[in-house]
């Protein structure tokens, strides 16, 4: 599904050069369970950036179902970004001015989808992360955990193929963490591509797969 060949990601120069990734080899493959793992600024965040094409590679290749992803213009990357994935932030990003149910019918308004359908839609989608009960609330009139489960449902909206997750659980208590990681983990068997970055160990026992990051480089893969 993603094949990743000899990437490197660079920022700045000279002296200011900060090498944050070195010669990324990986392959994702349809309905795995991927977790990117390692110490605080590893690369973490930034090969998940490249995967979901937020940002794109110094150096090197990103394919996704065999096209080169960094030959497309940056509209395309923005096409493949609302319609193939569905991201995941550890700042859950929600907008405080709208509710629970505006915040998620929101992919689907740039989408240009009818009213009636994302309203409709929206609702389900919060129903399925238990949160029907909350569709007419702010965000700051939610918990944390609440708020992580809005933005899983806003990134369903338009019937994500892969959910990139940067550390979804990383302001959460234990158990609203457990609720996010099973809601994932029901969305990956019933065929959606997770890609999530974490640091938490104990939470591999949800993945597929294990890519372990140190100092931009890969160290490490573990197929389970």
């Amino acid at each position: 599904m993603i094949k990743v060949k000899n990437v490197w990601k660079i920022y700045g120069k000279g002296e200011a050069k900060t090498i944050a990734l070195k010669n990324i080899n990986l392959e994702i493959e349809k309905g795995e369970f991927v977790m990117i793992m390692g110490p605080s600024g590893c690369g973490k965040s930034t090969l998940l950036n490249i995967l979901g094409l937020l940002d794109v590679p110094t150096k090197g290749a990103v394919h996704y179902k065999g096209r080169k992803t960094s030959s497309m213009s940056e509209n395309e990357r923005a096409v493949f970004r609302r319609k193939i994935g569905g991201f995941v932030f550890q700042q859950f990003h929600l907008i405080k001015t709208l509710t629970a149910l505006e915040n998620v019918e929101l992919p689907m308004m740039l989408d240009e989808k009818d009213k009636r359908y994302r309203r409709r839609k929206a609702k389900k989608l919060l129903k399925m992360v238990g949160l029907e009960k909350r569709i007419n609330h702010y965000p700051h009139q939610l918990s944390g955990g609440q708020q992580q489960r809005v933005a899983i449902a806003r990134a369903l909206a338009n019937d994500p193929k892969i959910i990139f997750a940067d550390e979804p659980t990383g302001n959460l208590d234990s158990k609203s963490g457990e609720v996010v990681m099973n809601i994932l983990k029901e969305l990956n068997e019933k065929g959606i591509t997770i890609i999530m970055v974490t640091h938490e160990q104990e939470l591999t026992r949800y993945a597929s797969k294990i890519v372990k990051l140190k100092d931009g480089e890969i160290v490490e893969i573990v197929e389970k």
